[in-house]
């Protein structure tokens, strides 16, 4: 591994920006990648939160990502999220480029959900809701925008402060931005937070809105609440991931308010137009899967490689 290659995060978001994260995602899968195949990541609780496990391999790659969850890092100004990738070839796994974890898991959830929002949502869709303000919030946006006419964005957060300071954020990349007190209005929802309780009563999302939740990954914790799940028609990532970790269905799952048939399916499936959609709202629950990370770091390698 002597002299292997560090991609930062600049150098990540210069190789791969956002719309070309969005489009080698839907190629991967449109090429083949079935995400039910991706391996659960194994979840090892430690002191300050959690480590995650994420290995994947398809096509001519293979990697893994070694990540870190640890609660208490925003109020030290840091990532909630840590990690680093390493990159290796798919046939003789000889590690080819380590990548900035932080700014990879940054990118590829937004891109996983604008590709998503961009099956799901009404073709006008302008107006954005986002709750939360940290990396995964300003990345939504940023994603949302790539794929949809969003004119107007409604920043919510328990911090006053945080919350305006990220409207003008979004403001001075050319986005009307306010604060907002819930998602009233909105054509699409971002749930970019840590809650472990519905962040607002479902009933306010009207038939049609698209409401992406990202925020948690654990079987016990949810950022929307079952009257929202039971209305929607709900596309995942794999069947499999959100069964073992996404508390948004586990727990209507668990009090018999939907069933396993309720899933509508899942990426590959939306991708490939196989998805019926019912006429209430759309909903897209991500927990982060090994399959993205690849997909997005092996785009950055052949960037990087093309460049050199």
């Amino acid at each position: 591994m002597s002299g292997l290659p560090y991609l930062d995060g600049r150098a990540l978001r210069e190789l791969v920006p956002m719309a070309a994260a969005v489009r080698c995602l839907h190629d991967a899968l449109r090429a083949g990648l079935d995400p039910e195949d991706s391996p659960l990541r194994p979840v090892v609780p430690v002191p300050a939160g959690q480590l995650l496990l994420m290995p994947a391999a398809w096509g001519r790659y293979a990697g893994i990502k070694v990540a870190g969850v640890a609660p208490a890092n925003p109020a030290r100004g840091l990532p909630r999220i840590q990690g680093t990738y390493l990159l290796m070839d798919g046939e003789t796994l000889a590690p080819l480029v380590a990548i900035d974890g932080v700014a990879l898991t940054a990118l590829r959830t937004p891109a996983v959900s604008a590709l998503a929002v961009r099956h799901l949502a009404e073709p006008g869709a302008a107006t954005m809701a986002v709750y939360g303000t940290g990396p995964q919030a300003r990345g939504h946006v940023e994603a949302f925008r790539a794929v949809r006419p969003v004119e107007q964005v409604n920043v919510i957060a328990r911090d006053p402060r945080r919350a305006e300071a990220f409207a003008a954020r979004c403001a001075a990349g050319g986005v009307r931005a306010v604060t907002a007190e819930g998602p009233d209005g909105a054509d699409l929802v971002a749930c970019c937070t840590s809650a472990r309780t519905p962040l607002f009563d479902g009933a306010l999302i009207r038939d049609g809105v698209t409401v992406v939740a990202v925020g948690s990954h654990e079987p016990d914790a949810r950022e929307l609440d079952d009257g929202l799940v039971a209305r929607a028609t709900v596309v995942v990532e794999a069947r499999t991931a959100a069964l073992a970790e996404a508390g948004d269905l586990l727990v209507p799952l668990g009090n018999g308010t939907i069933t396993t048939g309720h899933l509508a399916g899942n990426l590959r499936e939306l991708v490939a137009g196989a998805v019926s959609l019912r006429s209430g709202p759309r909903v897209f629950k991500s927990v982060g899967m090994a399959w993205e990370d690849l997909v997005v770091a092996g785009a950055a390698y052949e960037a990087w490689t093309r460049a050199i």
